[in-house]
């Protein structure tokens, strides 16, 4: 009978030091999970409304307004994450609440998987690390799906760690299979960033061949991009069409080098399209543009403590996963490098646990002073920055909910139609169903958007100084109230049910 090599004595996990036991990991990482979600709880969580692409999302299976257009880019995974919560209430907050916890809970499980192949004191810093950045904090209780990318990143190359240092038994082979499978029902392109350095790293490296687990990978990644795939060919017109308007979507995927991008949205933009914007806040990034050497210190230190194999897998994952967001996509947001940021942490605690050891042996309380300042400045930094983005979203939302009232004051009531600027979350605010003449989420055609009129109550939004659109007709401007800076400052009532005498009121007073 074949059996499969035994690892590399190198390779071996260190065994647990006398007294620490894995139920000791186990109430560490739990302490992190914890923390993770009363930080989301007390910090992002109140007050907050939904965001353009969550209004998209949860649209989908309930909330407050009928489903918005899906564009091609876009995968299912999240709106079934948040189905449960979004069926039963459109409270905004009650949804926040269930995914702080849902992710506190995921990210316990994801560093679980960990706990046979790392030594406690790095993966609890492993966590801790990951868990204290601003884009962690930030989209925990959002209904975005790059965190569940991240989470589902860290478990999968868990499992395909503990495989290759080992036998490769069913338990690792189906959560390798499964977590992939969760990246691409998520986002289909980071699922094959992921499973692409996994795959290779179980079917090139000699003694480490493990054939059926690359095809639990492979199975994994096909079975995550299914539902997107099935929805190509039946609304896009296959698969190669859904692909080449997403990209159009996109700004066109090719060679576009948009690391100054992602330097300048640490800041806290959550998007940065065009990022135009000056670099204003150059000490928010001290700590990206360390990250590739403390990585590069952490394989070395784990190389010395017998865990080289497991940290290279670790960064080159990582490294993967960032690839297409730094090289390929003309634009930035801090949430897609979320899942390279949940892989880097692990190499990045090694080094830092190798520093806090080597300075506690030499009994260096300078040295030790000096990291915990540093680790403690980065902290301070990462809840500085999470607190203006905070601010900033619960403006933007806020703006939403308040040109939202202004159409239902207005008469324009569900059901009813939203086209225009900012036409997608308003419309979701406004209890509206979203229809585009143009631009990425176009869905209908002027003619036809006027022959919905004469049906239900259906407005034109438009921003300052905008040329409205061939849609409008002879409709006049209604302002809107002011708070959503470069958003929409008027509305065109289209002529229809809208009309009625608080319309017409509205009207004569602007």
């Amino acid at each position: 009978m074949r059996t499969c090599p035994p690892p590399d004595p190198v390779q071996k996990a260190p065994a647990a030091p006398p007294g620490r036991r894995p139920s000791g990991t186990l109430l560490w990482l739990t302490a992190v999970a914890v923390l993770f979600a009363a930080v989301q709880l007390a910090y992002v969580v109140p007050g907050s409304g939904l965001s353009w692409d969550e209004t998209v999302y949860v649209s989908q299976v309930g909330g407050n307004a009928p489903p918005a257009y899906f564009s091609a880019p876009r995968a299912r995974g999240i709106s079934y994450l948040v189905a449960p919560a979004a069926a039963l209430t459109a409270s905004t907050t009650a949804l926040r609440i269930y995914l702080a916890l849902l992710s506190a809970a995921a990210l316990l499980g994801a560093l679980s998987v960990w706990r046979k192949v790392l030594p406690t004191p790095v993966l609890v810093g492993a966590g801790a690390l990951f868990a204290g950045l601003w884009p962690t904090l930030f989209y925990g209780p959002a209904a975005m799906p790059n965190l569940w990318c991240a989470l589902g990143a860290l478990a999968a190359t868990g499992w395909v760690v503990r495989a290759v240092r080992g036998a490769a038994g069913p338990v690792e082979t189906a959560g390798a299979g499964a977590a992939v499978a969760l990246v691409a029902l998520m986002r289909p392109a980071d699922g094959f960033w992921l499973a692409l350095p996994l795959a290779l790293a179980v079917t090139l490296v000699p003694g480490r061949r493990r054939p059926r687990l690359c095809a639990a990978l492979a199975g994994g990644l096909a079975a995550g991009c299914a539902p997107w795939t099935a929805e190509a060919f039946a609304h896009y017109g296959g698969l190669a069409a859904r692909l080449h308007r997403a990209g159009e979507i996109q700004g066109g995927l090719g060679w576009n080098v948009a690391v100054d991008d992602h330097l300048r949205a640490l800041a806290g933009r959550t998007l940065c399209r065009p990022c135009d914007v000056g670099w204003q806040s150059p000490g928010t990034a001290v700590w990206w543009v360390a990250l590739p050497l403390l990585a590069a210190g952490g394989i070395l230190a784990a190389r010395r403590a017998g865990r080289g194999a497991t940290a290279l897998l670790a960064t080159a994952t990582g490294v993967s996963t960032a690839v297409p967001y730094l090289f390929l996509v003309e634009y930035a947001a801090p949430r897609f490098l979320l899942p390279a940021y949940a892989l880097l942490a692990v190499p990045v605690a090694e080094y830092l646990v190798h520093l806090f050891s080597r300075a506690r042996r030499a009994r260096r309380p300078v040295g030790l002073a000096a990291l915990t300042l540093a680790l403690a400045a980065h902290l301070t930094v990462q809840l500085s920055v999470l607190s203006h983005a905070v601010r900033v979203s619960h403006s933007t939302t806020s703006g939403f909910a308040a040109v939202a009232g202004e159409l239902n004051r207005l008469g324009v009531r569900p059901p009813c139609v939203v086209s225009g600027d900012h036409a997608v979350p308003i419309a979701y605010y406004a209890g509206c169903v979203s229809r585009q003449t143009g631009g990425h989420d176009a869905s209908i055609t002027p003619e036809a958007l006027r022959a919905l009129a004469r049906r239900v109550p259906t407005a034109v939004l438009t921003a300052d100084g905008e040329v409205p659109p061939p849609a409008v007709g002879g409709a006049r401007a209604v302002p809107l109230p002011a708070g959503l800076g470069a958003g929409p400052h008027r509305t065109y009532l289209l002529p229809g049910p809208a009309l009625g005498p608080t319309v017409a009121a509205g009207r004569k007073s602007g």
